[in-house]
């Protein structure tokens, strides 16, 4: 079995694979000041209540943008499964040609989306993380990465709003009804939901103005749900693009220890 782990800034999310089926995924709510017995504990307990024995688990690859929690996460899995985990980074082979100023400095989520768009999709495409940050990135015909967008996403712009607008309550993000709201918290979500939902339609659509009409949209991340129902565009949902991603990406590192994890190319 291989052990994907996609870290975010709020949420840490993982997935066992054999070969490409899932087998089973659960997250942890993102917490930089746990210790790697704490989530060793965490995991092993995890692992059993779903009935999985970590020992299984013959492969290991983690993406990360909370560098703090990093290195916990790692000892924490080579603890209960006695594998070392690849963390995707500078020199981890990806397979993608990234067509930017600094490659250096794309993040690991946004290369694991992209190498499962890549894999598994139609190019050109466009891809988008609703997350703590929305991102909308661009593969062209040549499944190339060619740059995108980052913009706060829907909760921290939440957050935001009602931390400098006294007056303005804090609200749950389901959506709204209709666009216009009659009330102060169906306001709020009109202008979230619908307003990223805009956002996107529009983005797309300069996307395609300024490289060539993709062929395929995906969306992935907490939000997804919500946000693309009320988008106008045609995108396809895809909450595992990241897990996905790093299961194609450690296939392409360790060649060799593709039958042990019940790998296929």
């Amino acid at each position: 079995m291989l052990l994907c782990t996609d870290v975010g800034n709020t949420h840490i999310k993982f997935a066992l694979y054999e070969g490409k089926k899932q087998l089973v995924k659960f997250k942890f709510s993102t917490n930089s000041g746990k210790t790697e017995d704490e989530f060793a504990a965490e995991l092993h307990v995890t692992f059993n209540i779903n009935g999985y024995d970590p020992k299984d688990i013959k492969g290991s690859i983690i993406s990360s943008v909370v560098p703090r929690i990093t290195e916990a996460l790692c000892k924490a899995i080579r603890k209960i499964a006695g594998v070392n985990t690849l963390v995707l980074g500078p020199g981890v082979k990806s397979g993608l040609d990234l067509r930017i100023d600094n490659p250096a400095t794309l993040g690991t989520d946004l290369l694991a989306m992209c190498v499962a768009a890549k894999e598994m999709y139609p190019c050109p495409s466009v891809i988008i993380g609703l997350g703590t940050a929305t991102t909308i990135v661009y593969l062209d015909s040549q499944k190339r990465y060619c740059g995108g967008t980052i913009s706060p996403g829907v909760s921290i712009s939440l957050d935001a709003l009602t931390n400098n607008g006294a007056l303005l309550p804090s609200v749950d993000l389901n959506p709204p009804k209709k666009i216009i709201g009659t009330n102060t918290e169906d306001c709020i979500r009109s202008g979230l939901i619908i307003g990223t939902a805009c956002m996107l339609d529009g983005m797309i659509e300069r996307f395609n103005e300024e490289k060539e009409k993709a062929k395929t949209v995906i969306a992935t991340g907490g939000l997804a749900q919500s946000i693309v129902k009320n988008c106008k565009c045609d995108i396809i949902i895809n909450d595992d693009l990241i897990l996905d991603g790093l299961r194609i990406i450690f296939w392409k590192n360790n060649p060799m220890r593709n039958a042990e994890c019940g790998m296929r190319n």
